[in-house]
């Protein structure tokens, strides 16, 4: 019984998958007001221009199912597979409750295998067999049922964090079941008499048991109203006797979107009506209380306009608005960013390679200071800003020496050495050699003469007093040291030199214009 059972649920659930998934998911849109009832449409409002955090609740779709499937007595006597099947009406609270309320009607047969006391209490319906058997009977049992149930539901997969729209739904369920429930018995053959089980060899298998027991007619015919409990409630009907009882239901389901207006359901519900007679059959001193199990295929259609309702809640991931909001805002009211800029060039730190440049200098994309002519000086330390790349390399200010025109490199440009001034070099006691004060002193002389390559130079030493002994030749050797220097150390020519001795006391060697 419950391999079947199983089978078939596990069945019903492959086949939903295989239609279910290959569905495209719509997006419910939270800013759409046309779904949102007039009696929300203020808080609505107040969501659309930022006033309320939340947006309405849409109006949904209705369900409606119809269902069927298998239909089962928990109980003392072996159950036979029975039918069950129906229509329901579900409606969401929010995203996780709904309410539901549903119809059921089933039938439900059981046999047992072996002889079991006749039941004392309100037992008339045994009362010929079980005389004629020494007070035992094969209890037997057929129960038709009408079933009316309000259920709240639960989803349990429905609120994603790394999905847009479940495509299947597990949900649990509990609620209140009034049951109308007929239970009757086969406790006499087809002539209204008692059976007689002398025959049955209850030592044989079940199906042997079985196959002895629908020999004798067990099973044709359910003439007898089966004994209940007590004095509960029961309804007349001609001359049935109905059992009236109310219970409690619980169970769980899955369903499998395969449209926005179908969907299927595999279900499994557990109803417990506190009643041990629901199979004609009471076990002595047993508590045990019978219950339904019903097993179900549900196909279930979503009911309204789909231009002014959304489908029923469940369905809808509520965080889909949320994520697909801070992935591509629409209604969120975003700050001005304020990014850093340590420098105020319009670079922000982030992305500025040279973050240190000084305040006003030009500068491109990346922060780098702006250098037009590439002359490896930025624009705001560049005295030329456009220096041509023939007149490159430049100095610190970035000014360039071009060379000159193919016309003018001949050209030579006499200078007016008439207009050369030129330092003395001094000596001390009777020196002749050149200190290094001389040193830096004609070192500036060659700069000019090599400036001035036309002019030539006296170089004139003084003697002393006319007649003074070693006076010529000191004087002499001066003017030699100096020429030497000029010639052999900056590199002017000797030929540019004249040498001079002039009378008067002085320990100078003076260097002046010769022409």
């Amino acid at each position: 019984m419950a391999s079947k059972k199983y089978l078939l649920l596990g069945g019903a659930m492959l086949l939903a998958a295989s239609t279910s998934f290959a569905q495209v998911t719509p997006v419910y849109d939270a800013l759409d007001s046309t779904k949102v009832p007039a009696s929300r449409q203020a808080q609505q409002n107040n969501f659309s221009n930022h006033q309320y955090d939340f947006p309405a609740k849409p109006r949904d779709m209705w369900e409606l199912g119809f269902h069927g499937g298998l239909h089962v007595i928990n109980g003392t006597i072996p159950a036979r597979p029975g039918f069950g099947g129906g229509i329901s009406l579900r409606k969401s609270l929010g995203h996780t409750f709904s309410v539901r309320a549903e119809y059921t009607g089933s039938f439900d047969k059981g046999m047992d295998y072996r002889l079991r006391p006749v039941i004392t209490n309100n037992s008339s319906a045994w009362a010929a067999t079980a005389a004629a058997n020494g007070g035992m009977i094969v209890p037997n049992y057929k129960t038709a049922t009408h079933q009316l149930s309000f259920d709240l539901i639960a989803s349990l997969s429905n609120i994603l964090f790394y999905k847009a729209q479940p495509k299947v739904n597990w949900y649990v369920f509990g609620g209140y079941s009034l049951g109308l429930i007929d239970v009757d018995v086969d406790a006499l053959n087809s002539s209204n008499a008692a059976y007689n089980y002398s025959g049955i060899d209850f030592t044989a298998s079940r199906k042997d048991i079985h196959s002895q027991l629908k020999a004798l007619g067990y099973g044709d015919s359910y003439e007898s109203n089966a004994p209940s409990q007590g004095n509960r409630a029961s309804i007349g009907r001609k001359s049935d006797n109905q059992l009236l009882r109310h219970g409690a239901d619980f169970g769980t389901g899955v369903a499998f979107r395969v449209s926005k207006r179908f969907n299927i359901g595999v279900e499994e519900k557990y109803t417990l009506y506190f009643d041990d007679y629901l199979d004609g059959y009471s076990a002595p001193f047993s508590n045990h209380k019978d219950a339904f199990s019903y097993t179900s295929i549900r196909l279930n259609f979503n009911l309204g306009n789909p231009a002014k309702r959304v489908e029923p809640l469940w369905w809808i991931n509520p965080l889909n608005y949320a994520y697909n909001e801070l992935s591509a805002p629409r209604h969120m009211k975003l700050p001005t960013p304020v990014l850093p800029d340590a420098d105020g060039d319009g670079v922000t730190d982030q992305f500025d390679r040279e973050p240190n440049t000084p305040a006003g200098a030009p500068v491109d994309v990346h922060g780098v200071a702006k250098d037009t002519d590439g002359d490896g000086v930025p624009d705001f330390k560049d005295k030329q800003l456009i220096t041509p790349t023939y007149c490159q390399p430049v100095d610190a200010d970035g000014v360039g020496k071009c060379p000159d025109p193919e016309c003018c490199k001949d050209r030579v440009v006499k200078t007016d050495c008439n207009t050369l001034v030129l330092p003395s070099a001094s000596f001390k006691g009777n020196s002749t050699k050149v200190s290094a004060e001389n040193e830096a002193i004609l070192s500036s002389v060659a700069n000019t003469l090599r400036t001035s390559p036309s002019c030539n130079i006296l170089v004139t030493g003084h003697a002393g007093a006319k007649g003074k002994k070693g006076g010529v030749d000191l004087s002499s050797r001066r003017v030699d040291a100096v020429i030497d220097y000029l010639a052999d150390k900056q590199g002017i020519d000797r030929g540019r030199f004249i040498k001079q001795n002039t009378p008067g006391e002085s320990s100078t060697v003076d260097l002046a214009p010769a022409n």
